[in-house]
């Protein structure tokens, strides 16, 4: 503040937000971070290990300490333990894909942004179809950001040690809660149903944490694949909600609570705001990519999500907040 005077620093940051998208997106692509925490920490030396110019590097490297990502001191460079956690190869938290998939996101951006004028796209988004490339892309990318989610479901629904469970996960994409879940409780089987092309993806997933061998797929539309009533202990809906309109969604809640067995959870995990939609902040921004990619989408209330539940069936409803902008609902 200057006086009584607000700064314009805030204004001129979010109307610049696209610096910040090319400088992750550019950083993840080239391995910055990974670089950084092996001990590559001068702007020449990463221009040798990279190929980039020095210019360029040193630019690179502004704009990160600039973003909070990277700290540096006579010269060197280090991450933050923030990047260390979500921006270094190789770990299963690390968020490089998500950020060079809107980094390729960018230059078709502007083009459409008709859709808040129009209330949604002006030509069929063909997202939510079963061979659409787009989701051998985000399936994985997507997958770190659920890591921390998945495990504080473990300790919410106790997992660990809960004997022979039977999940059914609906949307599952990667298989990144089914994997959790298995790892947690040894004696589970999970069932994801999702759409050919993504259950070949979660499988791959599945394989590596080699669990593989209690989890099984159906492929089809969710809305459409019958299921068998009281067969599963747990049913998960995630990152799925936000996807469809209210009547899909009741619909849906319907469906999983005669495929649980009595005393069954079903688990909802999606961005949810506040009755008086003043926040959460980033569950309130992700509303305009729902406008921007699919019909009937975006970020439901906590309200809302009460009605719909209730009108399914289910009596008990509970929020529970995560490490990360996602909520995790239980429902009985």
């Amino acid at each position: 503040m200057t006086g009584n005077l607000p700064l314009p620093d805030r204004i001129l940051e979010i109307a610049n937000g696209y610096w910040a998208t090319a400088l992750l997106g550019v950083a993840t692509q080239h391995s910055l971070f990974t670089h950084l925490q092996a001990g590559v920490d001068t702007a020449e030396q990463l221009a040798a290990k990279t190929g980039m110019s020095e210019r360029g590097v040193q630019t690179l490297l502004d704009g990160v300490v600039g973003l909070g990502l990277v700290k540096t001191s006579d010269g060197r460079y280090r991450n933050t333990p923030e990047a260390d956690l979500y921006l270094v190869e190789g770990q299963p938290t690390d968020l490089g894909g998500f950020a060079q998939l809107k980094l390729a996101e960018m230059d078709k951006l502007v083009g459409r942004l008709d859709v808040f004028s129009a209330g949604g796209p002006l030509t069929d988004p063909m997202v939510e179809v079963a061979d659409n490339p787009h989701w051998a892309k985000v399936a994985p990318a997507i997958a770190a950001s659920s890591v921390k989610v998945a495990e504080a479901a473990v300790d919410l629904l106790g997992l660990k040690g809960s004997g022979e469970i039977s999940i059914l996960d609906v949307g599952g994409g990667s298989g990144i809660f089914s994997s959790t879940w298995l790892e947690a409780s040894p004696a589970a089987r999970s069932t994801q149903l999702d759409w050919g092309p993504i259950n070949a993806i979660a499988r791959r997933l599945l394989e590596e944490r080699s669990v593989a061998d209690r989890f099984t797929c159906i492929d089809g539309d969710f809305h459409t694949v019958g299921l068998t009533d009281a067969a599963y202990d747990i049913a998960l809906y995630s990152h799925v909600a936000h996807q469809e309109g209210p009547e899909e969604n009741v619909a849906v809640f319907a469906k999983l609570r005669a495929a649980l067995k009595p005393g069954g959870t079903l688990v909802v995990c999606d961005y949810v705001v506040e009755d008086d939609r003043s926040g959460p902040p980033f569950p309130l921004m992700f509303a305009s990519e729902m406008l921007l990619k699919s019909q009937r989408g975006g970020t439901w209330r906590r309200a809302d999500y009460r009605t719909w539940l209730t009108e399914a069936g289910f009596t008990d409803v509970s929020f529970h907040p995560t490490p990360s902008p996602a909520t995790l609902i239980t429902a009985k």
